[in-house]
């Protein structure tokens, strides 16, 4: 099986962190998409405590909680109380 890198900047990059690693083009692939499956598909939880730390926000109880309806309206941008299955406000 191949891999045809026809990009310019993916072929420079590749290549870059193949001489950062030591290792050949496949390898640095591998690692490269390895990483940002892993930052993407981690444990939630793991993330959440990996980016408290990494910002020194302290973890407390009150973290598990979920957040209120009202508030993921409002990052939405929807209405408060729309529903866009139903198509009107409850």
């Amino acid at each position: 099986m191949t891999i045809n890198i026809t990009n310019k900047e993916a072929d420079r990059l590749t290549r870059r962190l193949a001489e950062i690693e030591g290792v050949g083009l496949t390898d640095a692939v591998i690692i490269a998409v390895s990483e940002a499956l892993q930052r993407r598909r981690g444990d939630p939880m793991e993330s959440a405590e990996r980016l408290r730390a990494e910002f020194g926000i302290p973890s407390t109880g009150e973290m598990r909680k979920p957040l209120p309806r009202s508030v993921w309206d409002e990052m939405s941008g929807e209405e408060p109380g729309f529903s866009p299955e139903e198509g009107e406000a409850r």
